[in-house]
C-alpha cells in the first residue's frame, strides 16, 4: 500500500481522536447534568438575612445629612406594622369603647340631677384667667385630636368620601395646624400645672369618694375639696400625658436634632398611644361637664355655680369658702385705750 493511501486512512482516525479529546476536556461534571432551569443565586444572601445579620442597610452619602445613608432597618418595619395594624385597633377600642360605656350609663342612670334644687345663690368657682386658660387648652386639644386622628384613620375613613386630591390638601393643612397649635396646648398645660396643682394634691376625702363611686352609683355625694378624686385623676392624666405628648412631639418636630431614627419611632409610639388614651379621657370629661351632670357646665361656662350644687359636690370646699368669708366679716376687737 502506498504512503498516500495509508495517510488517507490515518488522518480521519486522528481527527476523530482529537475531537473526542476536546469534548472530554470541556464536558461538565456529572453532578451538573440536568440542572437547567435552577436558580443560579439560590445560595446567595437575601435581603432578610442581610437585615438580620447587619440590623440595618447603611449606605454612603456625600450630603451633610449623614442620616440619609440609612436605607432600611428592621425597626422601621416594626413601626409600620404598629401604625397600620395595632394603632387603629387601640384607638378604635379606646374611643368607641368610651362612647359606648357613656351611652350605656346615660340610658341606665340618666342625668345626675340636683336633688336639693337651686338655692338661687351663686358662689365663685373659677376666675376669668382659669376659665380662659381652660378653654384655650381645650380648643387646642380638640384641634390636635382631630388632626391627629386624621393621621391614623383619615386614609381609611375620609379618603373614600372625597377625592385623593382633596384629602391630600386637607391632610397638608391638618399637619400644619397640628404642628403650630401644639405650642398653644403646651402653654395652657404649663399654666394648668402652676395654677391648679395645689388643689389637686391627694387628700383624706379622695379614697372615700372613689369607694362610693363619686355619687354616680348611689346618688349620694361624698365630701370633696375644690376638686374631687375624679377630677384629680383627669387633671393628672392631662398633665402627665400632656407632658409625655409634648416631649415626644418636640422630638418629631425637630427630626434628628435630639435622637436618631429609632428614637423618633419610639417617640411616635408614645405620642400616638398616649394621644388615644387622652382622647378617651377627655370624652368622659366632656360628658360629665355637659350632659352627665346638671349644673356642672356653669363652673367653666360662667365661672359661678349654684350654692346647692357646690354643697352637694364639693362640700368641704364650700365650708372653707364660707369660713373665709365669715372670718373676713367678723368684727375685729378694738384696741384698748
Amino acid at each position: 500500500m502506498s504512503f498516500s493511501k495509508r495517510m488517507r486512512l490515518i488522518l480521519p482516525l486522528l481527527a476523530a481522536l482529537v475531537l473526542g479529546a476536546g469534548l472530554f476536556a470541556y464536558a461538565p461534571p456529572s453532578g451538573a447534568q440536568g440542572v437547567s432551569g435552577s436558580n443560579p443565586t439560590a445560595q446567595s444572601v437575601n435581603e432578610r438575612q442581610l437585615l438580620e445579620e447587619m440590623k440595618k442597610i447603611q449606605g454612603r452619602v456625600t450630603i451633610p445629612n449623614t442620616a440619609a445613608g440609612l436605607l432600611e432597618q428592621p425597626q422601621g418595619r416594626d413601626y409600620r406594622g404598629f401604625r397600620e395594624g395595632a394603632l387603629p385597633w387601640i384607638g378604635g377600642i379606646l374611643i368607641l369603647g368610651m362612647l359606648a360605656a357613656l351611652a350605656l350609663f346615660y340610658f341606665a342612670k340618666g342625668r345626675m340631677r340636683m336633688t336639693e334644687g337651686y338655692a338661687g345663690v351663686k358662689i365663685l368657682r373659677f376666675n376669668v384667667f382659669e376659665r380662659f386658660n381652660h378653654w384655650m387648652t381645650a380648643t387646642a386639644f380638640i384641634v390636635l385630636a382631630i388632626t391627629g386622628l386624621n393621621y391614623v384613620f383619615g386614609k381609611r375613613l375620609l379618603m373614600p368620601l372625597m377625592s385623593p386630591e382633596a384629602f391630600a390638601t386637607w391632610s397638608a393643612w391638618a399637619k400644619l395646624a397640628h404642628n403650630f397649635v401644639s405650642w398653644v396646648f403646651i402653654l395652657g398645660l404649663l399654666f394648668m400645672l402652676v395654677v391648679w396643682i395645689k388643689d389637686n394634691i391627694p387628700d383624706r376625702y379622695d379614697w372615700r369618694w372613689l369607694r362610693e363611686g363619686g355619687g354616680f352609683l348611689r346618688g349620694t355625694h361624698p365630701p370633696a375639696g375644690r376638686f374631687n378624686a375624679g377630677q384629680k385623676l383627669i387633671y393628672w392624666s392631662v398633665i402627665l400625658g400632656g407632658i409625655a405628648m409634648s416631649a415626644s412631639g418636640v422630638l418629631m418636630l425637630f427630626p434628628f436634632s435630639f435622637t436618631d431614627i429609632n428614637g423618633m419611632q419610639w417617640a411616635q409610639y408614645v405620642h400616638a398611644t398616649i394621644g388615644m388614651v387622652l382622647i378617651a379621657v377627655i370624652i368622659a370629661h366632656i360628658y360629665i361637664g355637659t350632659l352627665g351632670m346638671e349644673g356642672a357646665y356653669d363652673a367653666m361656662g360662667r365661672g359661678e355655680v349654684d350654692l346647692n350644687w357646690a354643697r352637694a359636690h364639693h362640700s368641704a370646699w364650700v365650708e372653707k369658702q364660707e369660713a373665709r368669708v365669715t372670718g373676713a366679716r367678723a368684727p375685729h376687737p378694738a384696741p384698748a385705750e
